[in-house]
């Protein structure tokens, strides 16, 4: 197991430690060399995606056949939950191509929800295991197991790989506007230093225009190598720089932007004003499907080493539901499981791409959505995901706001939820709105859904004001 998977319960410990311990610590566990840090499935990983990229069509269906078959094994005989799904679809999990999956049953968020315990793996132990929520781009709450020493390490080797083409490089000092909470008070602090990474972690709550000259100068003093941000986060620094008169003066090798929605013409606004490439790609706290910008084309890749990707059929607009089985996470595999995400796939072919690989020109979704505090704060949906058990036992949340400052919570309760635990959810939601919103709950029987029929982590009727401001 890695070292970081073995750490991973004392982070909430280190952040409350003083400033200059953290620091200390910090630079000593950077020190360490990479295998210890990240375990050795993390240079495993390295390898097989600096091979996996030359591979052709034959070795790559070689290779996902041969992950699939183990998915499949896993899942048949040691879970549950898919013994039983796969006897009342008559689908036997030994296939004999990666064809053969088209017959067995979809898995669905809901299913994930009421079967979590039935989903696991009995050839693991507890250790093995690693639980992780997301409220996902949907508002659809989830948890699952992440296998320790494997998810986690493969994640960020993947994660690397695809920044590389973009100017990422091994020890290079991020700028990061992710979510990450540094105050709850509306005037709170802007950043915090995470010495582990060597990276200046600015709050995406905070990021107003009278408070802009705060991030530059602590960003100018920081001098990252790249910025790493959520879109909607960059995308309100650049305004504000326009806005303000005021041109980025701070040499980057890159901008990477993922998690929600991008535009092109978006991408071309940040480029001109951050005057540097921005590297978009998709992916969810699942870990079972990732795509990414090639380095020379803006089509989104999908790695074909990372999962087994599928595509739903195309609907009115030409959108394809993403749909992934999961390689190497065998504590809970994941089989056809329905991402919720759509795509407009690409119609070029394999000797007109980079790579022999699925590839979309668009990824749907993850929009850009903010709440609106009273003092015109904006936040992102997107910024406020959950990766704590807070969720739990919701079948889906949405926030409806019909005027700024006041936020209501709608959720839709699963059987084994009690409202005892709404002071708990909203303790988590004050943490990320800070104090200059008022939280109003609502039980609802079903939330409002998109025209696909996708589940929406916001219903606003302020959208237009708040996106003006």
């Amino acid at each position: 197991m890695s070292l970081e998977d073995r750490l991973y319960p004392l982070l909430s410990l280190y952040e409350r430690m003083p400033q200059g311990a953290k620091r200390a610590i910090g630079r000593m566990y950077r020190s360490l060399p990479v295998r210890v840090r990240l375990g050795a499935h993390f240079p495993e990983f390295q390898s097989l995606m600096e091979e996996g990229e030359k591979w052709s069509p034959a070795q790559i269906r070689e290779y996902q056949f041969e992950q699939l078959r183990k998915t499949l094994e896993d899942a048949g005989q040691h879970c549950s939950f898919y013994r039983k799904a796969f006897a009342e679809a008559g689908f036997d999990w030994r296939i004999r191509s990666p064809d053969d999956l088209q017959n067995c049953p979809l898995l669905d968020k809901r299913l994930v929800i009421d079967h979590l315990p039935e989903m696991v793996s009995s050839a693991f132990p507890k250790s093995s295991r690693l639980y992780i929520t997301t409220g996902g781009s949907t508002g659809v709450p989830v948890g699952f197991y992440l296998h320790k020493g494997v998810s986690r390490p493969k994640e960020q080797a993947f994660l690397e790989a695809m920044w590389r083409r973009a100017g990422y490089f091994t020890g290079a000092r991020l700028a990061v506007i992710r979510g990450h909470v540094t105050s709850d008070k509306a005037q709170g602090k802007i950043s915090s230093y995470d010495a582990t990474r060597d990276w200046l972690m600015l709050s995406s709550y905070h990021l107003t225009q009278d408070r802009l000259p705060e991030y530059l100068e602590q960003i100018e003093k920081f001098k990252p190598d790249l910025l790493h941000a959520y879109p909607s986060a960059a995308l309100q620094l650049a305004e504000f720089l326009e806005t303000a008169g005021q041109t980025w003066r701070v040499p980057l090798r890159g901008v990477l932007c993922g998690s929600e929605r991008l535009t092109l013409p978006q991408k071309r606004l940040l480029e001109r004003v951050f005057k540097a490439r921005v590297y978009r790609w998709y992916g969810h706290s699942e870990r079972v499907i990732l795509a990414g910008e090639g380095r020379d084309s803006e089509l989104f890749y999908f790695w074909p080493q990372y999962g087994f990707v599928e595509f739903g059929p195309p609907d009115s607009e030409g959108l394809q539901e993403v749909i992934g089985t999961s390689f190497h996470n065998l504590v809970m595999p994941l089989v056809r499981y329905r991402t919720g995400d759509y795509v407009r796939l690409s119609a070029a072919t394999d000797d007109n791409k980079e790579f022999p690989w699925p590839a979309a020109v668009e990824i749907a979704g993850r929009e850009q959505e903010f709440l609106v505090s009273n003092t015109g704060r904006r936040i992102s949906l997107t910024a406020f995901n959950m990766h704590d058990a807070v969720f739990d036992d919701l079948y889906a949340v949405q926030f409806f706001q019909d005027q700024p400052g006041v936020a209501e919570f709608r959720y839709v309760p699963g059987p084994r939820f009690h409202s005892s635990r709404l002071q708990q959810i909203e303790s988590g939601i004050r943490r990320k709105l800070a104090d200059d919103f008022r939280i109003v709950f609502r039980e609802v029987s079903e939330v409002e859904k998109t025209p696909r029929g996708k589940h929406k982590w916001l219903v606003s009727r302020i959208k237009n004001a708040a996106q003006s401001k």
